[in-house]
C-alpha cells in the first residue's frame, strides 16, 4: 500500500532540500576553502642524463599565481613565504603571476614580491599568456630587471663540477616558442630542463633534446570530479592535467599551481607548490 499523499510530499521536500544544503555546502567548499589549502608536494623526477653531483637537486616550482580579485596580495605573500621556506636548491616561476588585462597595475604589484625570492642554484622564471594579457612590455621589463627571466636563453647550473642548463620557451599563445633559440648554446648531450607556461608546447616541432619540461596552465583542471578526471582543461593536449607525463620526446610535469582562472573554485584539485627532486635514472 502507497504512503499517504503528505507523506511522499513530506519526503520530497526533504530530499530537495537535503540535495540543496549539500550542493550549497559544495561549491562554499570550492569557492571559500579548497581554494587556500595550499600544498607542499614534492615530486621524485629521474632523469637519464642527470650528472651525478645533481642526483637529489630540488627545484620548487611556483605557477599561476593569478594575483587580483579573490587572490589578495596576503595569499600571494603568505605562498611566497611558504616557498622560501621549503630550503629547495633553486626556484622556478612558469607563468600567470598576475590576473588582470590591459593595465600594469597588478603587475608593478606583484613582481616587487616575486623579486625577493632567493635560492642557492637562483630563481629563473618565464610569462604565461595572462601576463601577456596584462602587458607584454612590463612583464617582459620585470623578467629582465630581476635577472630571473630566462625566455629565449638558458643558463648553466654549476655543480660538483658537472652542468645542467634551464632554458625558459615564450608562451604558447601570446608568443614565439623558441625553444632551440633558448639551448642554442648549451652542448647537445647535456642535461636539459625546460620551462614553458603551457605543455602543449611540448607537442611542437623543436629539435633540441630536452629531459624535462616544467609547465603549469592547466591548474589541473580546478575541478576534479572522481572516476571522471577534470571536465575543462585549457590545453589541446588532455593528457596534460597535472603531475609528471611521459612523451615520446621528453618527459613534462604539469603542477596545478595556485590561483584560479574562469572561475574561483577548487574541488578535489587543491593549489599546489610543487618541489621536484631530480634523480639519476638507473641503468637497467
Amino acid at each position: 500500500m502507497a504512503p499517504p499523499l503528505e507523506e511522499r510530499t513530506s519526503r520530497r521536500r526533504f530530499l530537495t532540500w537535503g540535495l540543496g544544503s549539500a550542493a550549497a555546502l559544495a561549491a562554499g567548499y570550492a569557492v571559500g576553502v579548497e581554494r587556500y589549502l595550499f600544498q607542499v608536494n614534492r615530486y621524485e623526477i629521474p632523469l637519464a642524463r642527470l650528472p651525478k653531483a645533481f642526483d637529489g637537486f630540488t627545484i620548487a616550482q611556483i605557477t599561476d599565481l593569478h594575483y587580483g580579485f579573490l587572490m589578495p596580495m596576503a595569499v600571494v605573500r603568505h605562498v611566497l613565504s611558504l616557498v622560501g621556506g621549503i630550503g629547495t636548491d633553486m626556484v622556478v616561476g612558469t607563468g600567470d603571476y598576475v590576473h588582470e588585462r590591459n593595465s600594469t597595475r597588478q603587475i608593478e604589484a606583484v613582481w616587487p614580491e616575486l623579486a625577493r625570492l632567493r635560492a642557492p642554484f637562483g630563481v629563473w622564471s618565464v610569462l604565461g599568456n595572462h601576463d601577456h594579457w596584462a602587458d607584454t612590455t612590463r612583464s617582459l621589463e620585470w623578467l629582465a630587471e630581476t635577472g630571473q627571466g630566462v625566455r629565449h636563453r638558458s643558463v648553466a647550473i654549476e655543480k660538483g663540477g658537472a652542468q645542467i642548463w634551464i632554458g625558459g620557451s615564450g608562451d604558447y599563445y601570446e608568443d614565439v616558442l623558441g625553444i632551440d633559440e633558448a639551448f642554442r648554446e648549451a652542448p647537445p648531450d647535456e642535461c636539459k630542463v625546460l620551462l614553458s607556461h603551457n605543455p602543449d608546447a611540448v607537442d611542437t616541432p623543436y629539435r633540441t633534446e630536452i629531459d624535462l619540461v616544467m609547465s603549469g596552465h592547466t591548474h589541473g583542471g580546478q575541478v576534479v570530479v572522481p572516476f571522471l578526471g577534470a571536465p575543462v582543461l585549457p590545453v589541446r593536449n588532455k593528457r596534460y592535467s597535472s603531475g609528471l607525463v611521459t612523451t615520446p620526446g621528453t618527459r613534462v610535469f604539469i603542477s596545478r599551481g595556485i590561483g584560479w582562472a574562469l572561475l574561483p573554485v577548487r574541488f578535489n584539485c587543491p593549489p599546489e607548490i610543487a618541489v621536484l627532486q631530480l634523480r639519476c635514472a638507473r641503468s637497467d
